[in-house]
């Protein structure tokens, strides 16, 4: 960015963009003037930013950041000059510009008081060099900017929002489901929804809920099916999707039988059906274990054939995958055919899930209600004393 001119003239240059602005505007033209010539720094940031965020103020931000705001850009905030070049590179003619016009901020935000401020135009410069397909210099970003924002015990929210929201569209781009599930759930943790435009809900909770389904060390959907994002898919012509994933977090190979004609309309289901239906049944054997009390955990193969739908010769493998994916802990007998289980993964549960536990602690109160009476009957005086 081009350095300002000593003889710049900020009056005219203020009254000749007033001329050109819409009249909801040119009252912030005579404000920016005043403030100023006052030398009332903050005050006009926060004004600046206030007219930036208008829709109709677009063709004056460009203009204005480097012209106007670069004049006394070293008496403002880092991270709100940072937010006003944001909102101006939006306007650049072509994505090249925007990446150019980012990187010369970024230089002016570099400095070791402001890294923080320096990932955020690092990560948001990323986001247009992935339009460009530059998906290695995207990745150097995200490594380099993790490793900075480890050292602060306290960073701004907007610069976490930020961060996973580009780590997001990388992984998104690169087909990485694991990785896109758990920072498009930390980004989520970063922002309101209820502020976001209905059609990204939709994409966002339709993306999350193929990240779940098709990430390979997933098989806990807790926290995605409790989040409010997913109402978002609720009477939309993804609402199959929502159902498939209660469907997969409760195990019920029925009903995950009856939404797979579904599969044709998303080709990466359609694709990954067979390792669908081995997921589907890894999560059956979860939830059939899970629903046991701790101490009724070995487990007939006959029975888990019958919870997953599988042949009784499939399920060793079934339980030994579980196994090595640390879903379970235990071990086989294979002489009378027992799958002994000491530990399930544990899970965030959904509403059904929690009344099942409900139901469990009050059958054990019970049991321990009929032992204390029995015990009580069997004592007699020695216990009344």
């Amino acid at each position: 960015m081009a350095s300002m001119d000593i003889d710049f003239d900020v009056p005219k240059f203020l009254h000749d963009q007033r001329q050109k602005a819409v009249p909801q505007l040119q009252q912030y033209f005579t404000k920016f003037e005043d403030l100023y010539e006052r030398k009332l720094w903050h005050q006009l940031t926060q004004a600046v930013l206030e007219f930036f965020n208008l829709p109709e103020s677009a063709p004056h931000q460009i203009p204005i950041f480097q012209q106007f705001v670069a004049d006394w850009e070293n008496k403002i905030n880092k991270l709100s000059l940072a937010t006003i070049a944001l909102k101006a590179a939006s306007n650049c003619s072509d994505v090249k510009e925007s990446v150019q016009f980012l990187n010369d901020v970024s230089s002016k935000v570099d400095t070791p008081e402001t890294k923080d401020v320096h990932v955020l135009m690092r990560m948001e410069t990323a986001h247009y060099q992935l339009k460009l397909n530059e998906i290695d210099t995207v990745k150097d970003a995200i490594d380099s900017s993790s490793k900075i924002l480890d050292q602060f015990d306290s960073v701004e929210t907007v610069i976490h929002a930020s961060f996973y929201r580009v780590s997001t569209e990388y992984y998104k781009a690169t087909a990485e489901y694991a990785q896109y599930y758990k920072n498009a759930l930390l980004y989520l943790a970063c922002v309101n929804t209820d502020d976001m435009p209905q059609p990204e809900k939709v994409e966002r909770a339709y993306d999350l809920a193929l990240a779940a389904l098709l990430g390979e060390m997933i098989y806990n959907f807790g926290e995605l099916l409790m989040h409010p994002i997913l109402d978002a898919l609720t009477n939309t012509e993804h609402d199959w999707l929502r159902s498939l994933l209660f469907a997969f977090n409760s195990g019920d190979i029925g009903k995950f039988e009856a939404l797979a004609p579904h599969f044709a309309k998303q080709p990466l289901l359609q694709e990954n059906s067979e390792a669908l239906r081995r997921k589907i049944c890894l999560m059956s054997l979860i939830e059939a274990v899970f629903r046991r009390s701790s101490d009724n955990r070995v487990i007939p193969f006959s029975e888990i054939a019958a919870e997953t739908r599988l042949p009784t010769d499939e399920v060793e493998h079934l339980v030994m995958k579980a196994l090595s994916l640390k879903l379970i802990r235990g071990s086989i007998d294979q002489v009378d055919q027992l799958a002994v289980i000491t530990w399930v993964q544990p899970r965030v549960l959904e509403k059904e899930q929690i009344d099942g536990m409900r139901r469990q602690l009050e059958e054990w109160n019970n049991q321990v209600k009929k032992i204390s009476t029995f015990v009580g009957d069997q004592g007699g005086e020695v216990f009344a004393q």
